[in-house]
């Protein structure tokens, strides 16, 4: 019997039971791959969907850009090695919140040692952390396989062999196709997958920086190749004019050859010696003449903004100097890194911790005190404010200057303004005896 199209049967009861059917697996949505300005026509949209339009859409001469392309830029290798080398050489802790805000360092968890020790067999985490970052920095999608055994424990973290993965889509399911380290296509739900992606605007197609922002890339990449025809010469340095008193052409060819060693030759003098009717015209332009080395400056900016780097990071020194690289240090952790590392932690837990785990508390946090890391003096003045405040135990102090503890330094001290009785401590507080005359 049917009813609406769908099979309908009877069990014992006389209930009617419907047989769900479930929608195929499907290829979700891609890549974008134009540029920032997209066309609004359909056909424009069409040549989008299979990878036509990779120049920039209002400058069809313009390189192709494509992350492949931008990386031979040196400023967007910096901005992803940056990203990604700072992410790598800091550890990744796992923490857990508890009531009143109170969070406890987790040591115990298999993420814990996959993320900073081994990830898979004879990968290093930070290797693997580097490798993710620095595709997603660059591609605007990363992805890590994260398998658990029969008791629902994480096992490892393996990126694809191909570094890349499809996704595809059942309802609101996502599913990714991958060849892993042993060469098997295997096709995972998301929850087994650790997929970053930046500037996502429907949650789970990440855009490549560098073709979102296609135009201003495209200019740099247009700007390193013209300074590169340059500096090789193969562009018209001048014209030669010469006069038309030859008797052959062949006299005329060997006298142009001639006016041109004379001015190419490293050994010629570079005086050439022409004739009456005979001009040469320089077409030259000396890198002050076309502002070459500000053009290649605004370039570098622009990249810069798009990672939220900081000049100084890219060693655009002009930007600043080292009496306030302690300031540049900061302001380097709270626009760019915590920009990037929050949504790299949070989208990893998704993947390496369960429901029940996140739900507990537990999260993941870089520690990227390593990246300001303070001089002997500025460190040992700290502490001693601290133990003395009193905020820290002596041993808490001592622990951080990799020292160890010491007889009674797990007591926090008095503050300045008061002394500790020590004797009250040693014998248990005795109380004084009274007066024998009463």
């Amino acid at each position: 019997m049917k009813l609406f199209g769908l099979e309908i049967t009877r069990d014992r009861g006389g209930a009617p039971a419907a047989h769900r059917v479930e929608p195929p697996l499907r290829r979700a949505h891609g890549e974008v791959r134009s540029s920032g300005a997209q066309a609004a026509a359909g056909q424009s949209r069409a040549l989008t969907e299979i990878g036509f339009v990779a120049q920039g859409a209002v400058n069809p001469i313009l390189p192709r850009v494509a992350p492949e392309t931008a990386e031979a830029y040196a400023t967007v290798f910096a901005c992803c090695n940056n990203l990604a080398g700072d992410h790598a050489k800091v550890p990744l802790k796992l923490f857990q919140r508890r009531g009143g805000g109170i969070e406890d360092r987790v040591r115990d968890h298999p993420a814990e040692y996959l993320l900073n020790v081994e990830s898979s067999p004879g990968v290093a985490a930070k290797l693997l952390r580097y490798a993710l970052v620095y595709a997603w920095a660059l591609r605007g999608n990363s992805y890590a396989y994260a398998p658990r055994d029969g008791g629902g424990e994480l096992t490892m973290l393996e990126l694809p062999k191909t570094l890349t993965a499809t996704m595809l889509s059942s309802g609101r399911s996502r599913f990714y196709q991958f060849e892993d380290g042993a060469e098997v296509l295997r096709t995972v739900p998301s929850r087994s997958m650790a997929h970053l992606r930046y500037a996502a605007l429907d949650g789970w197609t990440g855009r490549s920086p560098v073709r979102v922002a296609g135009e201003s890339v495209g200019l740099a990449l247009a700007g390193q190749r013209a300074a590169a025809r340059t500096a090789s010469g193969g562009v018209a340095k001048a014209v030669i004019k010469l006069d038309d008193m030859y008797e052959s052409d062949e006299d005329r060819e060997r006298n142009a050859m001639r006016v041109k060693s004379q001015i190419t030759d490293p050994q010629a003098d570079g005086i050439p010696v022409m004739g009456p009717g005979e001009d040469i015209k320089s077409l030259d332009l000396s890198a002050a003449d076309q502002e070459l080395l500000s053009s290649r400056k605004f370039d570098r900016e622009q990249v810069a903004a798009i990672y939220r780097m900081p000049p100084s990071k890219l060693q655009m020194l002009e930007h600043g100097v080292k009496a306030n690289g302690e300031q540049q240090a900061i302001d380097y952790l709270t626009d760019c890194l915590l920009h990037w590392s929050s949504l790299f932690e949070a989208q990893l837990a998704l993947a390496v911790l369960t429901e029940d785990e996140r739900k507990s508390g537990l999260f993941f946090r870089h520690d990227f005190g390593a990246l300001l890391q303070p001089t002997v003096k500025d460190q040992y003045e700290a502490l001693t404010k601290a133990v003395g405040g009193p905020i820290l135990a002596p041993d808490e102090g001592r622990a951080k200057l990799g020292l160890k503890p010491i007889k009674g330094g797990d007591r926090l001290n008095p503050a300045p303004n008061m002394t500790r009785n020590e004797s009250a401590a040693d014998d248990g507080g005795e109380e004084e005896e009274g007066n024998d005359d009463e």
